[in-house]
C-alpha cells in the first residue's frame, strides 16, 4: 500500500535569534533518525520538504544515512504556520508576556492559546487564516503523492502534522493543536493512502530514541 511517512523536524533553535536553525541535537537526532529508518529498511522512492530551513537542514541529517539519490520536492504547502506573525496579531497595541521565546512552559501555554482564537476566527488581520492553513496542508499532502510513488517521505512541523493527522482521523479543529504538542522532534506519522481514502496507521512514532539515548535525544522543540 502507498505509505506517506510524515516526519516533524528535529530540535530547532529555541530561544535563539533564529528558531528556524537545527541546535546541535538537533543535528544529531536527524542522524539518528537516518539510521533508524536505514536499519529498519524503509527507504523512500520520493522526499518532500517543508521550504523552512529546519526542514532541509532535517534531511540533510536524514539523507547522510540513508545515502538517497532522489532530489527532494519542496512544497511549501508542508510549512509550519507563523507562530510569530499570530503572536503580532494577536497582541495587536497590547503588550506581550517577554518569557514567551524564554521559557518553554509560557510558550506552549501561548502557543495553544492563540492557536485556538486562531480557528475561532478570534485574531484580526492574522498572517493566514486557519481555514487557508488547513487547505494548503492538505493540497500539499495529495500532491505529495500524487507521482503514484510507493513510499514518499515528508519532513515538515508539527502543526502541519497535528493537521494533517486531526483532517484524516475526521477530528475536530482543536485537535490540531493537541496533536501538535504531542509530536516529538523527528517523531514520524504514517499514512497508508488507497484511492478512496487515507489511513492513520502510526503517529509519533520514534525509531530513533531507545533505551540508552531518550534521556538525551528525546525532545519537543
Amino acid at each position: 500500500m502507498p505509505t506517506l511517512i510524515l516526519s516533524r523536524h528535529a530540535q530547532a533553535s529555541f530561544g535563539a535569534a533564529d528558531y528556524d536553525e537545527l541546535s546541535a541535537l538537533g543535528h544529531e537526532q536527524s542522524r539518528a533518525l537516518g539510521q533508524a529508518l536505514k536499519a529498519l529498511g524503509i527507504v523512500p522512492d520520493a522526499v518532500c520538504l517543508g521550504a523552512q530551513k529546519r526542514h532541509r537542514q532535517t534531511w540533510e541529517g536524514i539523507n547522510q544515512a540513508l545515502g538517497h539519490i532522489v532530489p527532494p520536492r519542496i512544497l511549501p504547502g508542508f510549512n509550519e504556520f507563523d507562530f510569530s506573525g499570530l503572536l503580532e496579531a494577536r497582541y495587536a497595541g497590547r503588550a506581550r508576556p517577554d518569557n514567551l521565546h524564554t521559557e518553554r512552559r509560557a510558550h506552549f501555554k501561548a502557543l495553544r492559546e492563540t492557536v485556538l482564537e486562531w480557528q475561532q476566527g478570534e485574531i484580526s488581520d492574522p498572517p493566514e487564516s486557519y481555514a487557508a492553513f488547513a487547505a494548503r496542508v492538505r493540497t500539499a499532502r495529495t500532491e505529495a503523492m500524487s507521482e503514484g510513488h510507493e513510499t514518499v517521505l515528508v519532513v515538515s512541523s508539527g502543526g502541519a502534522i497535528g493537521q494533517t493527522v486531526g483532517d484524516v482521523m475526521g477530528a475536530p479543529a482543536d485537535a490540531m493543536i493537541r496533536l501538535q504538542l504531542q509530536i516529538k522532534n523527528c517523531a514520524m506519522a504514517r499514512l497508508i493512502v488507497t484511492p478512496r481514502a487515507e489511513h492513520l496507521s502510526t503517529f509519533n512514532e520514534t525509531p530513533h530514541i531507545t533505551a540508552a539515548n531518550e534521556a538525551r535525544l528525546l525532545t519537543y522543540s
